[in-house]
Order: structure tokens, then sequence, then C-alpha cells
């Protein structure tokens, strides 16, 4: 059975942890790592336009980091949850991106059930549990190497997270906040408080069935650290911030 790298991370923040999935990315060793956001930061898709997508000044004043990420999609708030990033070569996940991102959010359907949450995978990229999403995912390719992250929401608060993202129109913001409560659920609100370490625990062993591997907990390599260091420096940069 094959071994890949677990690594469990302290709280970041959105530079280094965003860092770390890039140096993941450049080294393609199998690894998946979790971790946690602090503080709490907003993350926006390769191909936005930051000024478009977040209230600039609100995160500012509210502490909250801003960053884009090397992965496509929306624009994500990043608060109470836990984090996933599978990095792993090409072939071995399907070509397909459909089917990949059915494999590797299986997985995480598989953890979510053995925590007592009845999950699917919906595609493109999202799991639900009672016909709402509690993860969303996305997932780019370079080098040969296969990088997805993704959210499992622990607690929402929609009302902040709309207060940190643009709508189109003010006067629909309160309608937008009521018709993503009534999409979006959570771990706590489906099945209560549940220490972090029994999620990752969970989570371990979701990878672990639905890619018949086992895990060896570890670290960063020392190469991986000073890459994580000068991707860090990247992501902190206005250049790649607002480049679009």
């Amino acid at each position: 059975m094959d071994e890949w790298r677990l690594i469990i991370d302290r709280q970041a923040d959105a530079f280094r942890n965003m860092g770390k999935d890039e140096a993941l990315l450049t080294t393609g060793k199998p690894t998946l790592r979790l971790y946690t956001w602090k503080p709490s930061a907003v993350s926006i898709g390769y191909f936005q336009c930051l000024n478009d997508e977040v209230e600039i000044d609100r995160c500012k004043a509210k502490g909250v980091d801003i960053v884009r990420r090397i992965t496509g999609g929306g624009a994500v708030f990043h608060a109470r949850e836990v984090t996933y990033s599978l990095t792993l070569p090409e072939s071995m996940v399907p070509r397909d991106i459909l089917e990949s991102y059915r494999l590797i959010c299986g997985a995480v359907v598989e953890g979510l059930v053995l925590l007592g949450i009845q999950a699917e995978f919906r595609a493109i990229n999202d799991i639900i549990a009672n016909n709402k999403k509690i993860s969303g995912s996305a997932q780019t390719r370079r080098g040969g190497v296969m990088l997805q992250h993704g959210t499992l929401l622990l607690a929402v608060d929609t009302p902040l997270m709309f207060s940190l993202l643009k709508v189109p129109d003010e006067k629909l913001r309160d309608k937008l906040i009521k018709a993503v409560e009534e999409r979006v659920t959570s771990v706590e609100a489906v099945a209560g408080n549940i220490p972090l370490e029994r999620i990752h625990l969970a989570l371990r062993k979701g990878f672990e069935k639905q890619f018949k591997v086992k895990f060896k907990e570890g670290s960063l390599t020392q190469g991986e650290e000073d890459l994580t260091a000068m991707y860090e420096a990247k992501f902190k940069s206005r250049e790649w911030n607002y480049r679009r």
C-alpha cells in the first residue's frame, strides 16, 4: 500500500497558506494538507478582478486578509472552516477534470460520513449535506502535478461574508443573504460542535479509504520551506493581487 504525506498545520495567514500550497504544487510529492486561517481572509479566483469582487476598505478595517489564489473559481470568505489541499502527480488522477473532482471530493464525503454527516458530491466541484453546500473546491494543474484545495465549512456567518464581498446591487443584499442561507450549511449546523482533531482524523481516514493509501504525518522539506517563503512574498504583493 502506498504511503502519502499528511501535513496538519496550525493556523496561518492567507499568504503563507497559499504559499505552502504553491510550494507543494511545485514539488509534487503526494501530500494531503489540512489547515485553517488566522486572521480570516477573502480569497479570489485566479481570473477575477479584486476591485470587482471585494469590499477592500471594509476588509482592511476588519483585519481580513485578501489574496488571489492560483486556482480559478469565485471569491471565498475563509473563517470557521477546515481547508484541505491535495497534491498529486497528474498521472494519479483522472485526466477528465470532472472525474478528478468526483474522486477527490469523494474522499471528503467519506470523511463526513465518518462524522455522521450524510453527504454527496455534486458536480462540478461541490459537496452537499441536507441538500445544501457544505464544501467547495478548486483545482489547478502545472508541470505534471495537480493541486486541489477546498473548504469544509464548520460554521457560516453569511451577513459578515456579504459585508466583505461586493454585490451587484445593494438593494439585493438582503435577498442574496437569505438565498445563500437557504443553500449553504456547515458541520456545526448538521452535526453540532465537533472537535477539530476528530475532523482531521475523519478526513485522513476518508482519503485513505478513497485512494487506498496510508498517511504518514510529516512537514515541509527545507526546499519546500524556501519555496513557501518565495511564494508567500508573491501572494503579499500588490502586483499579484491586483493583476487583473
